[in-house]
């Protein structure tokens, strides 16, 4: 599976609606003004959108081709107080070789993990192919001075992060002080500069189970997408709601927008709640029919999960064997 195709180059000047963004981050008030002209969102058609794209159905075949592509898309996780080196180490394997029984089994996209465990997750995965991405910020709240936001970041670039999962801070952005939520993503996008490589790609986190409205999810996305966000990812996957196809359609639309108005495309990462191969393909068919087929890669769309994947396989030897083998043989995380 693609994961490694470049990243378009992000304009200085590109415009939305003729007003040069750049003028709309000039003050805190030409952001709002900007956030709040975007169009409403219509609750009810979204909902119902979303609905329908989930019942479609695929051949088997195609089922197949998903169950794959979805394997490819995992960014395997462990965000536990109780982690340690032997389970990222673990983790790691796993992901390198979802199944040690059957290895035409696509990889995953990364193993994610707190800064202080990048150091291990980058030795186990070193040459792999598959990506360390950490959690920063103040993960999961974000309620910390950004003088230590940047050196949570910082740290896990240094230690060998392909990526970073930063958490907005969702009082100032719900307290209506935009420009400071853009300026920290512009500060943390700063710190995933290399001088000797590849700089790690940002994934801006909204936290959509708190942000209240389809609106809000709307504008945050597009204040995430202006500030220079590689990804926009729904949740931290610690909150009552996380990924929904609703919230999520809802994003890829935002993708698809900025990228026609700006040539930009930003990823997108549904994360928290998707369990089962079922749901995964259903978050596929939304993608495929909202965003386009453009996204339907590792490099611009990813699952935030763990369980997911033992489903996928369990799924996957089911259609190359005609037997399900049931959870006893697939680890646990």
């Amino acid at each position: 599976m693609p994961t490694t195709a470049p990243s378009p180059r992000r304009s200085t000047a590109f415009e939305q609606g003729g007003t040069p963004l750049s003028d709309a981050t000039a003050s805190d008030s030409a952001l709002r003004r900007f956030l709040h002209g975007l169009p409403g969102v219509d609750t009810v058609g979204l909902e119902a959108r979303a609905a329908s794209l989930g019942t479609r159905s695929i051949k088997t075949t195609a089922k197949a081709y998903a169950i794959d592509l979805a394997i490819s898309m995992i960014d395997l996780t462990t965000l536990e107080g109780a982690d340690t080196p032997g389970k990222v180490r673990a983790l790691a394997a796993k992901a390198v070789h979802p199944d040690p029984t059957d290895r035409t089994t696509p990889r995953t996209a990364a193993v994610c993990v707190y800064p202080d465990m990048v150091e291990t997750a980058a030795a186990a995965l070193a040459g792999s192919g598959v990506n360390v991405a950490s959690v920063a910020t103040a993960f999961p709240a974000g309620r910390a001075a950004l003088d230590v936001k940047l050196a949570d970041v910082r740290e896990a670039v240094a230690a060998g992060a392909d990526e970073i999962d930063m958490v907005i801070d969702r009082g100032a952005f719900l307290s209506g002080r935009y420009l400071k939520v853009y300026e920290e993503i512009l500060a943390v996008k700063a710190e995933c500069a290399r001088a000797d490589g590849p700089d790690a790609r940002l994934k801006v986190i909204f936290e959509t189970g708190e942000l209240s409205t389809y609106d809000n999810i709307r504008r945050a996305s597009w204040l995430g997408m202006m500030a220079g966000a590689d990804f926009i990812k729904t949740s931290t996957g610690k909150v009552a709601t996380n990924a929904t196809p609703s919230n999520t359609l809802l994003m890829l639309e935002a993708v698809r927008d900025f990228r026609e108005q700006t040539g930009v495309q930003v990823g997108v990462k549904p994360a928290g709640g998707i369990r089962s191969s079922k749901d995964a393909i259903k978050f596929l068919v939304l993608v495929n029919e909202t965003a386009g087929a453009d996204w339907l890669d590792n490099h611009w769309f990813r699952f935030g999960a763990s369980s997911l994947l033992n489903d996928l396989l369990m799924q996957r030897q089911k259609l190359s064997t005609g037997r399900y083998s049931g959870p006893d043989y697939v680890t646990v995380d």
